[in-house]
């Protein structure tokens, strides 16, 4: 073969590797473009895909490619390369809706913008049943043990020698998968001391109540006393007006707490006559802790009770109350309401 005609078959070959190079790279951009403008094949409800720390861009694209979420996993490494995004990629739990496109995963685990979960504390639960709520919520990590006592955890909130009850305030809060149980309830006691003072600073200043402990004891009865929440101002009042004229509250809720895990849900008279610092039919004054969580209405109306002359009530049976100035009016409220039902085959109810 002469010189010239090799040189043409090398450039031929050449101009024919070119021409292959080209249609190929030209379809892996159409198909790159393609990849990117088209939404994954997310489910319709979703898919949440934890990213633990120290996960790499290709971990991620493996991953999901695995869960079937994720095609081309080497065009979304290739991606987040191009952008400068593979090492800003932020661990925790995500929610990848349907219709997500590639750019837009991307900017998701880069964003951090992690799945949140809740918990609502209850208006009227107990420091108990916050932990058991604590301790059977599957995104909160727990490392208070079962039997750790209250005391032991306090000190591990940094609130040594505090009662825990009362002391955690009732609401739903959001948080990240993996938060600690520590972490959850050091955020729900600042943020109890945080409106617990704020209410005080702006509390009725002619209330009997000395400290903001004592209106977090009372307002936590209150809390366990109200079936009808426009009744809260009502029912503070007929404390406040015991506490300052020296009446004993006599009131159940606090009977019971003292009962603790010997309350069987019938409150029986031999109880109301058993020894104890939480029986305020035997003792004068507010019990020695709340009995309760009380809620941020209940506050308000412990600091700000509705005006009346009203020193007794009695449950009508539908979580509304009768109130009475004097112990004839009650003890007639008590017959209709309460005895009458009860000769009528009606459980007694509650009455003060």
């Amino acid at each position: 073969m002469s010189s010239s005609k090799f040189t043409s078959v090398i450039f031929k070959s050449f101009g024919l590797l070119v021409l292959i190079s080209s249609l190929v790279s030209g379809w892996l951009v159409m198909d790159y473009k393609t990849f990117i403008a088209n939404p994954l094949p997310i489910p319709l409800e979703g898919y949440r895909h934890l990213i633990t720390p120290g996960t790499s861009v290709k971990h991620l694209a493996d991953d999901l490619e695995q869960a079937q979420v994720l095609t081309h996993p080497f065009y979304f490494r290739w991606m987040a390369r191009w952008e400068g995004k593979a090492g800003a990629i932020k661990a925790g739990e995500y929610e990848l809706p349907p219709g997500m496109t590639p750019p837009q995963l991307l900017d998701l685990v880069v964003s951090g913008a992690v799945m949140q979960h809740t918990l609502t504390i209850i208006e009227g639960w107990t420091f108990a049943q916050l932990l058991d709520a604590v301790r059977h919520n599957v995104a909160i990590q727990q490392t208070l043990g079962e039997d750790l006592p209250d005391a032991e955890i306090m000190a591990r909130l940094g609130h040594a020698e505090q009662h825990p009850e009362g002391m955690f305030m009732p609401d739903t809060y959001h948080f990240p998968r993996g938060i600690s149980d520590v972490a959850f309830l050091q955020r729900a006691y600042q943020t109890m001391a945080a409106r617990l003072d704020e209410e005080w600073r702006q509390r009725d200043k002619s209330i009997p109540l000395q400290t903001p402990y004592e209106a977090l004891i009372l307002a936590s009865i209150i809390e366990k006393e109200t079936g009808v929440p426009e009744e809260r101002e009502q029912i503070a009042g007929v404390f406040v007006r015991r506490l300052i004229s020296g009446m004993r509250l006599q009131t159940d809720p606090t009977v019971i707490y003292g009962l603790g895990a010997a309350f069987d849900g019938n409150l029986r008279r031999a109880d109301l006559s058993r020894d104890s610092p939480y029986n305020t039919y035997l003792n004068s004054g507010l019990p020695p802790t709340p009995i309760a969580l009380p809620g941020l209405a209940a506050i308000h109306a412990a600091l700000h009770p509705a005006p009346g002359d009203a020193v007794f009530f009695v449950s009508k049976g539908d979580g509304s109350h009768s109130f009475s100035a004097t112990l004839t009016e009650h003890n007639e409220a008590v017959q209709r309401y309460q005895l009458q039902p009860r000769r009528n085959g009606v459980n007694e109810q509650k009455n003060n």
